[in-house]
């Protein structure tokens, strides 16, 4: 470990407690803001080894709140870049970054609205406890990346836990869907820590697990978008038949040799991604809309 690095973890260590912090700052948590505060030091440091980071790693963060997870991460070595939309938490992450000198940029605003590529750069890690409300959103836009592979080296992110099962889910089961097709077809992903309500500040109602989603090479040549639009129409009535909740693309089906009688849940990723390429080709080829899926 550098003298830099040693010298930012023995100036963590005379910081006050989380606890001690958050309260002498009078942070609550806002449920519209999608926070819940994960202060448990051994969870912090679980999921920070969870992350493939060497030292020197840059990481963007986004919601870090009172800065548990900025901690553990700047312990491990890491030059973080934090976003954080709460007003009320920066003095807390200020006193974090005057503790660790050019190791910790804080900014203030909203994750959806700035690009992380311009703010991390190329190999980032993006690490962070997602406020609930918008961790979808923010990890279609990673998933969405272009050119591809992407900035990001890899995510490790906290969701919900129904949310964490859908990422990761194999075809057939009750949890997939649209996220697993999309998360599939671009990554591999895998639940690395599951975590109780009780391990945050005020607890959820819900169960969380944090996900693990690396890139890779896509399984197919087809635009991002094209996949996502077929996806959306198959689980539009993931109850239905496909040639009834994909009336509209049944040459598609045919020219992708799939079942029409098949549900969307048992397609895999790989069958998913034929059948976008499938509706694509009638699209090229000027097909009325009603049979193009329009």
């Amino acid at each position: 470990m550098s003298l830099a690095a040693e010298s930012c973890r023995e100036a963590i260590a005379q910081l006050p407690p989380l606890r001690e912090a958050i309260r002498a700052a009078g942070l609550r948590a806002v449920r519209a803001l999608g926070q819940n505060f994960l202060l448990d030091l051994n969870l912090l440091d679980r999921i920070v080894r969870a992350v493939p980071l060497a030292p020197g790693d840059r990481v963007l963060e986004v919601g870090p709140g009172p800065g548990g997870l900025t901690r553990a991460l700047l312990q491990a070595g890491a030059q973080v870049i934090a976003i954080e939309q709460d007003a009320r938490a920066l003095p807390i992450l200020e006193a974090l970054a005057a503790a660790c000198p050019g190791r910790l940029r804080i900014v203030h605003g909203n994750a959806l609205a700035l690009d992380g590529r311009s703010l991390a750069g190329e190999g980032a890690h993006v690490v962070a406890n997602l406020p609930y409300n918008i961790a979808t959103p923010l990890l279609l836009g990673w998933l969405q990346a272009e050119p591809w592979p992407p900035w990001w080296r890899s995510l490790t992110l906290m969701f919900q836990k129904e949310v964490a099962e859908r990422i990761v889910a194999e075809p057939g089961t009750p949890a997939y869907g649209r996220l697993s097709v999309l998360a599939g077809f671009r990554t591999s992903a895998r639940i690395v820590l599951r975590l109780p309500p009780a391990a945050f500040t005020p607890a959820p109602r819900v169960e969380s697990a944090v996900v693990q989603l690396k890139p890779r090479a896509p399984i197919a040549d087809i635009p991002f978008r094209a996949l996502q639009a077929t996806v959306a129409i198959a689980f539009g009535q993931r109850r239905k038949m496909l040639r009834q909740a994909m009336r509209s693309d049944r040459k598609a089906l045919e020219a992708a040799g799939i079942d029409p009688s098949r549900r969307a849940e048992t397609l895999s990723v790989a069958e998913f991604a034929r059948l976008a390429a499938a509706r694509g080709a009638g699209l090229a080829a000027g097909l009325p809309a009603r049979d193009r899926g329009c």
